[in-house]
């Protein structure tokens, strides 16, 4: 499928959806509030109000769903990008390990 303008092998769709992010790191796990902006078949962009988020940290994502025809959303991924957006948020690049 590789050819499109971003050059990817799969397209993004736009959600701008909230979502959960179940973030277990060595610490402790801890939940997280957040907006997924956008989803493809091995990815998505989270965006959210914390300053950052380590790259190789491990997260469950939880979407839900607002029409009973399509079931919610539930993956395990792994952090490969975090940028900082200012006022103590980033934008966060995951990559889907499983859907659960």
């Amino acid at each position: 499928m590789l050819g499109y303008d971003d050059k990817r092998n799969f397209f993004r769709m736009m959600i701008n959806s909230a979502c959960e992010i179940v973030v277990n790191d060595d610490e402790s796990s801890r939940t997280l509030q957040s907006v997924c902006k956008d989803i493809s078949a091995t990815g998505m962009s989270l965006e959210l109000d914390e300053s950052s988020l380590e790259i190789g940290t491990l997260v469950n994502v939880y979407i839900a769903s607002t029409n009973s025809q399509i079931p919610s959303l539930s993956a395990s991924a792994k952090v490969v990008r975090c940028e900082s957006t200012g006022d103590n948020s980033c934008v966060v690049g995951v990559e889907i390990i499983e859907m659960t």
